[in-house]
């Protein structure tokens, strides 16, 4: 199971910290992938989560996607 940290930034402003697993997924990069396919559809429906709460974010809500990082900013 691959799992990724997403921040995300809503259309209206606020941003949100969420978590995405994908369980038949061994690399995060594919997993990443398959979000923004998703979100890129008119009707791309992405079910994540913040702390112990489910979400789910509509890619027409969506305005930009960061992923976390995996090592050191230069």
């Amino acid at each position: 199971m691959a799992e990724v940290v997403l921040r995300v930034r809503l259309t209206g402003g606020d941003h949100m910290d969420v978590t995405f697993e994908e369980p038949d997924a061994v690399d995060p990069d594919q997993v990443v992938e398959h979000v923004i396919t998703t979100l890129a559809q008119d009707s791309g429906v992405v079910r994540s989560r913040h702390g112990g709460r489910l979400v789910v974010l509509y890619g027409r809500g969506v305005a930009a996607i960061e992923v976390a990082p995996r090592g050191a900013v230069l």
